[in-house]
């Protein structure tokens, strides 16, 4: 008897235990989830609406990864994602996914703070990423060699710049690449030889964005039509878009959304 007692005692507390289980996978299980795919210079931006995203909607799970803006468009052409990020407008056959903007961002060129230099013209921003200007000398600084750094083949940032800033001319191949706007930022504040160019809503005090023709990079001048190295911000979508990736996108371009996005330094789609 008492060893039956046991048994039925030891039953009695496993089971809420066995339930308890059963039932967290339930709720996972249950979990609606929305994949984001793309762009290294719209992830963090898009990993921020995620997280205020699922404060309010707990049974959703938003999983947002990089890549690059040609690997999130290609991610969602295959479907292996709900929705491909990009900081380049689709080209050839890309052009079948739907685009939508999500807002705008600047371009800002930056350089280490201990760098003297604070105005730049789009020509000598060429003629540095061209390969035609090698010297900090030729710009009135001193007599050194400069560290220029871009972003690699595929990236929309670079994409972006080549478009907006390089027009005809080529990058040197010379020049220093890394493959993402974090890197970028990271080379440029710890070498005070080196100038890049990155999401100018990650510009913070670790590296200094720089005057272009006079103008400088910020929220007001690119809505006053100022300051021109500007694209937009892009999800990408396939026909047939579900509930739940619609239900994200919605929040997104909702009122909520943009003031997230406005929040990170970038230009709402309804300013």
């Amino acid at each position: 008897m008492p060893k039956l007692m046991g048994t039925v005692l030891l039953l009695i507390l496993t089971l809420p235990l066995a339930f308890g289980a059963c039932s967290s996978k339930d709720v996972q299980a249950k979990k609606r989830t929305v994949t984001v795919a793309g762009s290294t210079s719209v992830m963090p931006f898009t990993e921020k609406l995620a997280e205020h995203f699922m404060i309010d909607h707990r049974d959703f799970i938003v999983e947002v990864q990089g890549g690059g803006s040609t690997a999130g468009i290609q991610a969602c052409l295959n479907g292996t994602v709900n929705i491909g990020m990009s900081s380049r407008q689709l080209k050839g056959e890309e052009n079948i996914l739907n685009q939508i903007i999500i807002c705008y961002d600047g371009i800002s060129l930056v350089l280490n703070p201990a760098n003297p230099i604070t105005n730049l013209s789009l020509k000598d921003v060429r003629d540095i990423f061209s390969g035609k200007i090698k010297n900090w000398k030729e710009l009135g600084w001193i007599d050194r060699s400069i560290d220029a750094v871009t972003r690699e083949e595929g990236s929309g940032t670079r994409g972006s710049f080549e478009e907006l800033v390089m027009t005809d001319e080529e990058i040197d191949d010379g020049i220093m690449v890394q493959d993402s706007n974090g890197s970028v930022k990271e080379v440029v504040a710890t070498d005070p030889y080196a100038i890049g160019y990155i999401s100018l809503g990650l510009v913070d005090d670790k590296v200094k964005a720089v005057i272009i023709d006079g103008v400088e990079p910020s929220i007001d001048t690119i809505k006053l039509g100022q300051y021109k190295i500007v694209r937009p911000f892009l999800y990408v979508t396939r026909e047939g878009l579900d509930d739940s990736a619609r239900e994200f996108i919605d929040f997104v371009l909702s009122a909520a959304g943009q003031n997230v996005l406005k929040m990170e330094g970038l230009i709402s789609v309804h300013d």
